[in-house]
């Protein structure tokens, strides 16, 4: 018996394993999933019957947790009934829940109030395969809110609708970025950031969104008798072009001229035939500021300017920004 023929059968042994626990954990999740939206609907429906609903009134689910959790153990908690309650009342069609997702992801969906705010993180969730920590993450960090800056009133409809969906340049724009997961000192330098980026590149990509992938940091472009230097560089396969990022501490305006020289750069000498036009985000710790916005005129509608945060914002004032009401 060869040693290569073995190793590829265990191998082969091995992905048959791993895909039937994968296969058996989403069953187990769908079945979940399943049930407590029955209980949710025996809930309502109970509250719902006249009498009953009087007789036990607001003390219903904190006699049957007490009761359930006494006969089958942990799970039953007061708050734990009220998301099956609110799960049922959400999603009246249980044909729509999703097998894909979790109780742990419905339970983060759930804690929305907003009903469109609710289904365009439901939807983004299921398209970039999110663990429950990175949608916990994205509702905290008011994803929608981010996308939204600056888009018509009718886009939170449309997110809501079909999710984000990337055709054109500004669709993977967002303003502001978070990058709370860099734990920055109050003072660094534009190094100190590209080298906490690359540090925490996997958190980076997800902040950054579909369909991007890492090229290289600090590119280099012979462009004459001189050497320029594109801080990052991604490409995205959706966009179908690169993206290159150039961080900015102090300055931003100044560096508008630099970012269309190198996006002219990667058009004449790094793109194939079958990309698109590069793509160019210049990130601001200041914000954008009077003179970036000048100095953005008549340029290119390929290069963008974002502020940047180092903690997670409030909310509220994301929706004030972006003129969303909860």
């Amino acid at each position: 018996m060869k040693k290569e023929e073995y190793n590829g059968l265990v191998k082969d042994i091995g992905l048959l394993l791993e895909e039937g626990r994968r296969k058996a954990l989403q069953s187990v999740n769908s079945i979940i999933v399943q049930t407590y939206w029955e209980i949710g609907r025996k809930i309502v429906e109970f509250e719902q019957s006249g009498e009953d609903k009087a007789k036990y009134g607001s003390g219903l689910l904190e006699m049957l947790s007490k009761n359930l959790r006494q006969k089958y153990g942990k799970g039953f908690s007061v708050d734990n009934l009220e998301y099956m309650r609110r799960f049922y009342t959400a999603f009246k069609n249980s044909e729509t829940l999703s097998r894909k997702l979790s109780w742990s992801h419905y339970v983060e969906i759930l804690a929305i109030n907003d009903n469109l705010e609710r289904a365009f993180y439901e939807k983004q969730c299921l398209e970039e395969n999110w663990s429950v920590r990175e949608l916990k993450r994205q509702i905290g960090s008011g994803l929608i809110h981010r996308i939204l800056a600056g888009k018509k009133q009718n886009g939170i409809l449309l997110l809501s609708q079909k999710g984000q969906a990337l055709r054109k340049p500004e669709d993977i724009i967002k303003d502001p970025y978070v990058f709370e997961f860099l734990k920055l000192p109050p003072s660094y330098s534009e190094k100190q950031l590209e080298d906490k980026i690359i540090n925490n590149l996997q958190m980076f990509l997800l902040e950054l969104g579909k369909g991007f992938s890492f090229v290289a940091r600090q590119y280099r472009m012979q462009i004459g008798r001189k050497q320029f230097y594109a801080d990052l560089v991604f490409y995205n396969k959706i966009l179908r072009c690169y993206v290159l990022i150039d961080l900015k501490i102090k300055g931003g305006y100044s560096g508008v001229g630099q970012m269309n020289l190198y996006l002219n750069y990667f058009k004449s000498h790094v793109n194939l035939k079958e990309d698109n036009e590069p793509i160019g985000i210049i990130l601001l710790k200041e914000g954008k500021g009077i003179e970036v916005k000048y100095a953005l005129g008549g340029l290119s509608s390929r290069i963008f300017a974002s502020k940047y945060m180092l903690n997670l914002p409030s909310i509220e004032d994301l929706r004030k920004a972006t003129g969303i009401n909860a």
